[in-house]
């Protein structure tokens, strides 16, 4: 691991509230996101995926689906996190 450079995170979330209304938390959640200026966030159909630097990224994805969750009651997130650093290494 290297110690003079942030680690990189790709972390995949699908967002599944159970609600009936859905839709808009599922927007808000990504457009909040999308507010942080050292994310990267793609989203498709089906998920969204969020890149940065480790630690800040885990922070505010933690802080973000605490506030999903006091918003919205009982949500179910499903998430994938990967090692940025080793994407197409092989590793």
């Amino acid at each position: 691991m290297q110690n003079n450079q942030a680690n990189k995170l790709v972390a995949e979330i699908s967002l599944y509230p159970l609600a009936e209304k859905y839709i808009a938390p599922i927007q808000n959640f990504i457009e909040r996101l999308n507010q942080y200026p050292q994310l990267e966030v793609d989203t498709s159909m089906t998920s969204t995926r969020v890149s940065g630097d480790y630690l800040p990224t885990m922070e505010i994805l933690a802080k973000e689906m605490q506030r999903s969750h006091q918003e919205i009651g009982q949500a179910i997130f499903v998430c994938k996190f990967l090692n940025g650093d080793a994407m197409g290494s092989g590793q």
